[in-house]
Order: C-alpha cells, then structure tokens, then sequence
C-alpha cells in the first residue's frame, strides 16, 4: 500500500519527532503500525511546519493546498504525502478529520486564546482528538461510542501536553490555559507572558488542567474493549505513556515553567509491557455508565464524521473562516525584496 521506501522516511520523522507515539506504535500489528506512522508523520509534519514558520498564514495555507491535492488523488512529491494519500485511498479517510487538524492549526497562526475550559476543548478536538478518531479509522472501527471514547483519549493527551509546556509556550509568545481561569487568579496575561513563573496561582491552574485529562484518561479505558483485540497494547500504551508525562508534571510540584517532564526508556518498557499485561488478561473492561456516554460537545461533530456510513461533508464553515482570514494575512505580507523592486520599477 506505501511506498518501502515513504514508510522509511515516515519512520523516521516519527522517531525523531514523536517518541512517546514511536515507543506506542511497537505494539500495534503491523496492519495498522504502518498507516499510522504515515498518519502521525504527515500530521507531525505539518505541526513543525506551521509551528516553526515565521510566515504562519502561508504555512496553514500550504497544507490546505497539499490535503487538497492528497485528496485528489495528486499529492505533493513528497514521502510524507504520498505516504499519507495511500493512507486515505485504503481507509477511505472522511476528509473532515485531517481537515480538523488544519483548522486547529489555522487557530495557531491566528495566534487565538480560549476563553473557558470547554473552548480549549474545541481547540484539542481539532489538534488532537481528530487523529484519535483517524485511528480508529485505521483499525476499520467506526462504532460511535468506540470513536467517542477514542476522542476522549486525543482530549487527555492534548491537555496533558499543554500542561507540561505552559513554560515553553509561553517564550514563544502563546498561551493555552483558559483565560478565565487566569482572570480568577489575578493574573495578567501579558504580564504572565513577559516573566512567566511558576507562581502558586500558576501551579494550580496545571493541576486543573491534569485533573481533567485524568477524566478523560478514565472515561477513554471503556472504549478499548471495542477495538480489535491485537490493537489494544498499543493504544493502552499510548495511554499510559501520556498520563506518565502528566505523572512527571505532578512530580515537579506542577512546575511546568522552569522545568519540563520527561519519561525516561526504562518507564516506556515499562508503560509498553504494562499494557500488553492488561490487554491480554482483559483487566481493562468497559464500564457501561461511561462506554455508552454521549461524546463530549467538543467533538461530536468528529464522531458523526467518521461513523459507519457518515455523510460525506464539505468543509466546515468555521474552517472556511479561518482560511479566508489568513489569506487576508497572506496577501498583506511584504514581497520578497528582490520581486518588490521589480515590480516597483514596473509600476514606475
């Protein structure tokens, strides 16, 4: 289905970018490990090359181009993409899920904040609970609760890896806990922006965060018993490796500022043969209060997308939005040098 040598490279965008999905992904069967080392490379992909662009509205709007050629069957010459369009022709890959994550990241360059809890669980449901619903699509499960649960799990990695970079997200100028939370406790956030300090206030704002991923990390474990027995390791893995870093946030007294979490290799053997433990003994059974729960308003609208005989969608109107402000930005951008002074002497 891809390309030995795309799956190489998506390989190895993985195991330099990704270490936590990398050590993940060892235990899922093969049938499933290589899609979605193709999916996690070309989303980790187009994070880095929006994340670390200093044009971040041209950014954005070049991978909407490159998904829309993915999806015409034309993708870019690239290991990433080509990889990635097999990906979608083999699952049949709702576009409204990578899609998602393009609108999230379109926030990003928009440089958006969220006002409330709920709101950075929109934000997480596009960057992150998506490509939870996009393996699901990957194992051929499109049960509604299996995928609800699945976008619980994307929800509680997404806010335990904003909790262990509120420092690092702050040097560079952005900031993910809710602002009310920071208004409740006093705290300006520009101030915030300019000294960022792991304050008292600060610390139990983190806490909260991790409070609520536990949650959902919780309400997640209903949803394994729907997947394919041989899947099960490798997303308890995921799991498990992902709570540990919220573990290590707690750890350093919810000091995410002046010193970041890191699980060592040792831990992941140990996440990775706990998780093959419970799989195979079946320790982690569904509870019914909680597997048949309603998804989270944040992400329905991804669970009704990749349903078993959804409807096929076009984009969604707040995607289009965002698009047509940063081509706004785009176009407002000053021309390289070069192409300016020629056009200037045209013009003359």
């Amino acid at each position: 289905m891809i390309d030995a040598a795309d799956m190489d490279h998506c390989r190895a965008a993985i195991r330099g970018g990704s270490l936590s999905f990398h050590a993940a992904s060892r235990v899922l069967p093969a049938r499933v490990r290589d899609p979605a080392l193709a999916l996690y490379a070309f989303c980790r992909l187009a994070d880095d090359a929006v994340d670390e662009h200093a044009e971040k509205a041209h950014a954005v709007l070049t991978l909407r181009d490159r998904l829309d050629l993915v999806y015409a069957g034309r993708p870019r010459n690239a290991p990433a993409d080509r990889a990635f369009a097999s990906v979608v022709a083999e699952f049949d890959m709702p576009r409204a899920l990578p899609e998602a994550l393009l609108e999230g990241l379109a926030w990003d360059a928009q440089g958006r904040r969220y006002r409330t809890l709920p709101d950075l669980h929109g934000y997480s449901a596009r960057v992150a609970a998506a490509v939870g619903a996009m393996m699901c699509v990957l194992m051929r499960v499109r049960d509604a609760d299996a995928l609800a649960r699945a976008c619980d799990l994307g929800l509680a990695m997404q806010l335990t890896n904003i909790a262990r970079d509120v420092g690092e997200d702050a040097r560079a100028g952005r900031i993910y806990l809710p602002l009310d939370w920071l208004d409740d406790a006093g705290t300006d956030p520009a101030a915030f922006l300019a000294d960022p300090q792991p304050t008292a206030a600060v610390r139990r704002m983190v806490r909260r965060l991790l409070a609520e991923a536990e949650r959902l990390y919780i309400r997640s474990e209903s949803g394994m018993a729907l997947l394919p027995f041989d899947c099960r390791p490798g997303i308890l893995a995921a799991r498990h490796i992902y709570a540990g870093i919220g573990a290590e946030v707690r750890r350093n007294g919810f000091d995410s500022i002046t010193r970041r979490a890191r699980t060592s290799k040792p831990q992941k053997i140990g996440w990775l043969a706990l998780s093959v433990g419970q799989a195979v003994a079946g320790s982690v059974m569904p509870r019914l209060a909680t597997l048949h729960a309603p998804p989270d308003p944040s992400v329905a609208w991804l669970v009704q997308a990749a349903a078993r005989d959804a409807p096929r969608q076009g984009r969604s109107e707040t995607l289009i939005a965002a698009l047509a402000d940063l081509t706004r930005q785009d176009r407002m951008r000053p021309l390289p040098r070069g192409l300016s002074d020629g056009l200037d002497r045209r013009g003359a």
